[in-house]
């Protein structure tokens, strides 16, 4: 008998599925966080999202290839302002990324506290 079909007097049970585990997909986010003070966190991080991309559930899956994308992201806009530090643009760029990178761990938290895939994975700006 489903959900839907009822004979009076009996009550429906609703199975709901147990919650998806997100411990991994936060670590992914918290290495990225901690690559601001702690160098190669971040690769180690990228690592781990490219083990686990398909093992999780669609919603997991959108959050490993924004983290994907994020780390190669932001590598480039890292390696971009570690070519112009000579001048000043340099250094205005990697603030720009520790700032981006910041914006996208925490929406990537926000969205994977609340079990929902990430809107737009493949952004190259915040998500």
């Amino acid at each position: 008998m489903t959900d839907t079909e009822n004979t009076p007097g009996e009550t429906t049970q609703k199975t709901q599925t147990p919650p998806t585990s997100t411990t991994l997909p936060t670590i992914i986010y918290a290495l990225y966080l901690a690559n601001l003070i702690v160098p190669f966190a971040a690769l180690v991080g990228v690592i781990m999202a490219y083990v686990n991309k398909s093992d999780g559930t669609d919603f997991l899956e959108s959050h490993y290839q924004f983290q994907i994308r994020t780390f190669w992201i932001g590598l480039l806009y890292g390696f971009i302002g570690v070519l112009l530090t000579f001048i000043v643009i340099g250094w205005l760029i990697l603030f720009f990324t520790a700032i981006w990178l910041i914006i996208r761990c925490v929406k990537g938290f926000k969205y994977l506290g609340k079990q929902e895939p990430m809107p737009e994975p493949t952004s190259w700006m915040f998500g």
